[in-house]
């Protein structure tokens, strides 16, 4: 209760932003990122695109979506999370979509955000969106991800959720799968997926239960294990994991517990990095806020990185 009554002093605006705009400076956006728009159930819906440089002639590439979260929008994305200049030295392109009312329509039930409020088909945009990517550049079928943090993290697991034939893997980070869209969760294909939640999360508990902001609720959500469960018991993989741990590489109060669940259909597999101490934060990112708000950084490893490595080992066959 102490963290909740401490949260509640913070305004509303910095607490919702924080995240993506007192961060934002944490990595330079890089050039060839433009702005791209397309019509979408009566709205127009606007995206960046970044495109490296020097892609090779003629092949396939990698697509990655890269979702904000509550508060934040396309371009905060890119500065925050710095796929894009990852993007230039692995060769792939990275989408950076704009919510309605700077959220996504996740499956939850919160009266206070816009794209819950009017039910926004974000899922069906995103479809729109990557079939209008393809249209302009040679995207891999076999390789389309989604990734995000907070409400992107929870739109990873809807859209992999509604669209599993659309992508070969996500990974949400520190969001977690909604209430009640648990209940008719049934991927209609198998889709590899890397969780990635800490235990000291003040707004997304990983226990589950309510996403509480600034005393408000804001929908609720099932357990970070139980997703785990459901995406194994969707993917067919072995019931067992594999446990271990990352190297506790520096000193910020965290340690990264592993669990992997192979042998999935095509090939599909389900990993869950859990950080015990770890706050509502992005590993390897910035402190926006204090901890004693949002809990610290774990800064064993780069979630950027390690997201985009769970993508490369996993397209679909």
């Amino acid at each position: 209760m102490k963290k909740r009554a401490l949260l509640l002093a913070v305004p509303a605006a910095l607490l919702f932003t924080g995240l993506f705009a007192c961060a934002a400076m944490r990595r330079r956006a890089v050039e060839n990122t433009g702005e791209q728009t397309i019509e979408w159930d009566g709205r127009t819906r606007t995206y960046l695109l970044h495109v490296p440089p020097n892609l090779p002639a003629g092949a396939k590439v990698p697509l990655v979506i890269a979702l904000h979260g509550g508060g934040g929008d396309g371009p905060q994305m890119e500065r925050f999370s710095g796929f894009s200049g990852l993007a230039d030295r692995e060769g792939f392109l990275v989408a950076y979509p704009s919510g309605v009312g700077k959220g996504w329509f996740d499956g939850r039930l919160d009266g206070r955000s816009t794209a819950h409020k009017e039910r926004i088909d974000d899922a069906g945009f995103i479809g729109a969106m990557i079939d209008a990517i393809a249209k302009e550049h040679p995207v891999d079928p076999r390789r389309v991800y989604a990734t995000g943090v907070s409400n992107g993290g929870f739109m990873s697991n809807y859209l992999g959720g509604t669209m599993a034939e659309r992508f070969a893997a996500i990974a949400p980070v520190i969001g977690g799968m909604a209430d009640p869209f648990h209940l008719r969760f049934a991927p209609a294909a198998p889709v590899s997926v890397l969780i990635i939640q800490g235990t000291e999360d003040p707004l997304v508990p990983y226990g589950g239960g309510e996403v509480t902001v600034l005393g408000r609720e804001r929908g609720r959500f099932i357990p970070t294990e139980e997703t785990a469960a459901l995406w194994v018991k969707s993917n067919g993989c072995a019931p067992t994991p594999e446990e271990g741990a990352l190297p506790d590489a520096a000193d910020d109060g965290c340690t990264v517990k592993t669990k992997r669940w192979t042998g999935g259909r095509d090939g599909a597999e389900v990993r869950l990095w859990t950080i015990v101490g770890g706050g509502h934060t992005w590993p390897g990112g910035s402190q926006y806020l204090p901890e004693f708000m949002i809990g610290p950084v774990c800064r064993d490893f780069d979630a950027t990185e390690a997201v985009w490595e769970f993508f490369k080992a996993h397209p679909r066959p």
